[in-house]
């Protein structure tokens, strides 16, 4: 070791930044997933997965930056990469024993006793290695190891011979182009009672105990009949709970082209609910294109885990932390603020490039059908859905209590002593409980119902702010004169 006199530093690797995060935003995603990478490819069909790192997520589902074929990889990257917010719950509907394809034998050189299987989706327990006759079955971890490279082929490397110049595979992969708008819808077997699509949100709450916020399918949702089944979906979950979903209006072929076309691509879509948001067009960051529903979400959730994870304060005039918007087929699209605003009248969100990207909207779909503000407002509507959730959530341990004055008293304090504190804080103007006798009838007593009066007052968004100038003569002529 060599002789040291005086002051010396050292560095090491930069840590992971944990992900900041938050619930009230939780994001609900449903699409398909590469899940010949995963730890257990026929485990993670139809099941809600929760997931609090990227690295959880890609060990869970797989992960591969191909957004087209695997749509759930675009809010995985959106959520942990891009905004670094967590946690997620992915729910695939590829189903490696339903959407697959079988691979025809076919030779392959070995170089250096490897060789690479150029085809995607493999399933490394459907693979099938031959010798070059094809007529001697190479055992698997005896004669041969089978990997994933980072494009997600299959390495072969063998282990026993080196003579061998070529080898024979076939062998079973998922195929993701087999997924149908019908499978993210879902429905429920009756002969096993076993759901998939969309009905696995019902399990969130049981299985995970969470609540959705933010239900969203990106690549699918430009669907109409995904988006309608997504906006239904929105309410009642569970019977009881409510939540928001991110609608994409398409923007290829069949869509929206130009921002005026935005108005009747959405109501072809039909986008028309207070608890949908709808964006348009795509975002990419660099050679990444993903739909805006992925980044706006993301965005949105992030915004929440910043405000104390209340859902009171709106995405808009958030940087969505992307380089460009484009259309499908990925040209350019460069919105000014008129042409954005214009949107934002339809009842659509965009991104606004002012000085860096900016998620840009803060109407629901259900505008400019509504004007009511807790159904107008993203950020109002939000926050009922919210305030709605925790109410019951807090307040289930009271049900089959003695419906005694006790009860009321309690739940009466206990709310409004939760709701001064988001006064103080400044989430809402107001937010008080009261038990009114004239909504309780004597009948709804003794049938055991008990009905209180919530009144919510979240701030709305200040979209307009505006001053006038005016030239001040009196102050030039001082400035002139001297005051004389």
């Amino acid at each position: 070791m060599a002789y040291k006199h005086g002051v010396y530093v050292g560095e090491v690797a930069t840590s992971i930044t944990a992900p900041i995060e938050g619930t009230a935003g939780l994001q609900v995603i449903l699409g398909t997933a590469p899940v010949h990478l995963a730890k257990d490819p026929y485990a993670c069909s139809n099941k809600p997965i929760l997931c609090y790192s990227f690295a959880e997520a890609a060990e869970q589902v797989g992960y591969l930056d191909d957004f087209q074929k695997y749509t759930l990889c675009q809010s995985v990257d959106a959520s942990f990469r891009v905004f670094n917010i967590a946690p997620i719950i992915l729910i695939n509907v590829l189903d490696p024993t339903k959407h697959k394809k079988t691979l025809a034998a076919r030779a392959l050189s070995v170089l250096k006793k490897q060789a690479v299987l150029q085809e995607d989706g493999v399933l490394l327990d459907q693979l099938v290695v031959k010798s070059e006759d094809g007529q001697t079955t190479l055992a698997k971890d005896t004669d041969y190891v089978a990997t994933f490279d980072d494009d997600g082929f299959v390495t072969i490397t063998l282990i026993t011979s080196s003579e061998i110049s070529a080898i024979q595979v076939s062998g079973v992969a998922i195929d993701p182009a087999a997924v149908e708008a019908v499978d993210l819808i879902g429905g429920i077997q009756i002969s096993t009672g076993e759901e998939t699509g969309m009905e696995v949100i019902r399990q969130i709450y049981p299985k995970l105990g969470m609540t959705a916020g933010l239900l969203l399918a990106p690549g699918w949702s430009q669907d109409a009949n995904v988006a309608a089944a997504l906006q239904a979906k929105c309410e009642a979950i569970n019977g009881v709970f409510s939540c928001e979903c991110f609608l994409d209006i398409p923007c290829g072929t069949d869509g929206a082209k130009t921002y005026t076309d935005v108005k009747e691509a959405k109501e072809s879509l039909g986008a028309s609910s207070n608890h949908a948001f709808a964006l348009w067009p795509k975002g990419a960051v660099g050679s990444k294109h993903y739909y805006l529903s992925a980044l706006a979400a993301a965005c949105t959730a992030y915004t929440d885990a910043n405000n104390e994870d209340v859902p009171a304060t709106s995405p808009s005039n958030k940087n969505i932390r992307i380089t460009a918007t484009i259309l499908e087929d990925g040209t350019a699209v460069d919105l000014d603020q008129e042409q954005a605003n214009t949107i934002n009248s339809f009842g659509v969100a965009t991104a606004l490039n002012m000085n860096g990207f900016k998620l840009w909207g803060n109407n629901t779909a259900a505008y400019p059908s509504t004007t009511d503000p807790k159904d107008r407002w993203l950020a109002c509507r939000r926050f009922f859905s919210w305030w709605g959730n925790t109410f019951i959530l807090t307040y289930f341990q009271k049900v089959d209590s003695p419906a005694n004055p006790r009860l009321i008293e309690s739940i009466v304090d206990s709310e409004n002593i939760r709701g001064n504190s988001f006064v103080a804080r400044g989430f809402c103007a107001t937010a008080r409980i009261e038990f009114i006798e004239a909504e309780n009838p004597r009948t709804d007593i003794l049938g055991g119902k008990i009905q209180f009066h919530m009144y919510l007052a979240p701030y709305t968004p200040a979209e307009v702010l505006k001053t006038l100038l005016e030239f001040d003569v009196n102050a030039l002529e001082t400035a002139l004169t001297g005051g004389e």
